[in-house]
């Protein structure tokens, strides 16, 4: 098993104390980060994007190039790149000088992003929002994979012998397809015998693994060897105490808050958006969230391994209003008590 730390750069008050960081705090805050992830061994670090709702990550490019400037090994990832509502042009411009300026170190996690106010915003049609990834994947694949791209589409101009630079580092990034609730993402990954990144945040795992299921079964039908399926899981949030018992002690007041603090009235009901697992209790029973002692974690990550047989495992540590450090130290804790033991068990290929 590979490990990430994902930050969406959430910028909320904190649901008990009603503190709000400044912006510039926040940033600072990821890009240390990121190198503290790195000083600790993980294996990547993720930036999520979006453009609606209380976070900061507009940019994720941007903040991606800070990160890259004061690390040297670690992975880059996104999570997502909201590729439904951008320019493929500019995408594949931003992310090869990324590239480039990491020395190859860029994956994407692409999709059509977790906040439907986005294509509003860009003045484009949610009801499209499928054909709008399709297209503009595709079109970022050809720019990253050919030279000279004459292309016709819906969505943007036509290109005429258009090659973008700076080329990819070395070649065509390894482009990840994030997926929570339908089967579209997964199509699409499996077309182009891409890895599949499930968000495996909200819902029961057995939301996540019929979409995992309907991946592998299409990845093979496309010709792919299935061999070369890749998944990748998200998680809802990590908070390590030496006990269940210690956890919901230290934790239940601050998690609770935040599921009522994060809940959306509009979308209540909707698949993906609000949490079932209201309560703390809930949580570590049944619920995506990884919180609990190390052996509970590592016997959750386990489990979800047995069903999805993903490659890498995600974690985010800033979702719930820890502290600074609080925040290192769970990042420690989870180096030092828990990556050890499920790398042993579930060990993978990816990256070697």
């Amino acid at each position: 098993m590979r490990f990430s730390v994902l930050s969406l750069i959430g910028h909320d008050r904190h649901p008990l104390t009603g503190e709000l960081p400044s912006p510039a705090d926040r940033f600072e805050e990821v890009i240390a980060t990121a190198s503290v992830a790195e000083e600790l061994g993980f294996d990547s670090y993720s930036v999520g994007e979006r453009h609606a709702g209380a976070f900061l990550s507009s940019s994720p490019s941007v903040v991606l190039g800070a990160i890259a400037a004061g690390t040297t090994t670690i992975r880059l990832l996104t999570g997502v790149t909201v590729v439904a509502i951008l320019d493929p042009v500019r995408v594949a411009e931003d992310f090869a000088t990324l590239d480039q300026i990491s020395r190859g170190r860029i994956e994407l996690v692409v999709g059509k992003g977790a906040e439907a106010g986005h294509f509003d915003l860009f003045g484009l049609d949610e009801e499209r929002q499928w054909d709008l990834q399709r297209e503009k994947y595709e079109l970022l694949r050809r720019l990253w994979t050919e030279e000279g791209v004459d292309w016709e589409g819906e969505f943007r101009p036509p290109l005429k012998n258009v090659t973008t630079v700076p080329r990819p580092y070395d070649g065509l990034p390894r482009v990840w397809h994030g997926s929570a609730t339908s089967l579209n993402s997964p199509e699409l990954a499996a077309v182009h015998g891409d890895p599949l990144f499930t968000a495996n945040a909200i819902q029961p795992r057995e939301a996540y693994a019929k979409l995992i299921a309907h991946y592998r079964e299409r990845f093979e039908a496309y010709g792919h060897d299935p061999a070369d399926a890749r998944v990748a899981a998200g998680s809802g949030g990590l908070l390590i105490a030496d006990s269940s018992q210690a956890a919901v002690g230290q934790y239940k007041e601050l998690y609770e808050a935040r599921v009522r603090q994060s809940f959306k009235p509009h979308l209540a009901g909707k698949a993906g958006y609000n949490t079932p697992f209201r309560t703390i209790e809930d949580a570590i029973e049944g619920g995506p969230q990884l919180i609990g002692s190390p052996q509970q974690i590592i016997d959750k990550i386990l489990g979800w391994h047995t069903v999805y047989r993903h490659d890498l495992q995600s974690i985010t540590v800033d979702g719930f209003g820890l502290s600074r450090p609080e925040q290192l130290e769970t990042l420690q804790r989870f180096a030092e008590e828990i990556a050890p033991v499920v790398r042993r068990e579930a060990p993978s290929t990816l990256w070697q």
